[in-house]
């Protein structure tokens, strides 16, 4: 891959991955829930899924499923039920006011598997990660070269780019949560989160292939 045409691409798509979405609000959750290992986990789960789809479209299966109506429409209800799901499990969820730092850290370790798994399925079944690598991803391609080594070179800045975005916006949040914890705002910022997950499933129900 050309070096003018990977700084192009980078530049692109770091503008794209500025605009919070779904993995980006579920980062900071978790981050701020279980700290640095809940974030990692779902950096993890997260890559995993987007190298599964950028897989999918070097391998011709993304553009195949986009153009097949049904099985659009299939991935998104998934995708939007399981956003709304976690919406309503943010929103009805009640927590102690304190809980000791020996039983955090233990739930924490038994839970990371189940944070990276939530995060993969976010990713996984957001037709709209689909969409947009189908649209995106071909135009940086060289003729000529091998495919397998331009779709890793672009995975690999993806990555990249994906944990550096995370990272500040999950510094962040940490950096204001750290004020808040205490406070009200804390439970209002919780069900604000809710209502986000759930607001951007209904979003998702309204995205169309083209």
């Amino acid at each position: 891959m050309a070096l003018h045409l990977w700084l192009t691409f980078s530049l692109a798509y770091l503008i794209t991955s500025l605009s919070p979405g779904p993995n980006v609000l579920l980062t900071v959750r978790n981050a701020l829930r279980y700290g640095p290992s809940g974030m990692g986990m779902t950096l993890f789960g997260n890559l995993a899924a987007q190298l599964l789809a950028i897989s999918a479209v070097a391998m011709g299966v993304g553009a195949l499923l986009v153009s097949l109506p049904a099985a659009f429409l299939a991935l998104k209800l998934v995708g939007a039920g399981y956003l709304i799901y976690l919406g309503l499990r943010q929103l009805l969820a009640r927590r102690p006011a304190s809980i000791p730092a020996e039983q955090v850290a233990q739930v924490s370790n038994h839970s990371k598997w189940r944070i990276g798994l939530e995060a993969f399925l976010v990713s996984v079944s957001n037709p709209k990660t689909l969409v947009f690598f189908c649209a995106f991803l071909p135009q940086f391609l060289e003729p000529g070269r091998p495919i397998f080594g331009q779709f890793a070179a672009m995975y690999l800045s993806m990555a990249l780019i994906v944990c550096l975005v995370h990272s500040v916006y999950c510094f962040t949040a940490y950096r204001f949560g750290q004020r808040l914890k205490a406070s009200r705002v804390a439970a209002w910022c919780k069900r604000a989160t809710g209502a986000l997950f759930i607001g951007l499933g209904v979003r998702l129900l309204n995205t169309k292939a083209v």
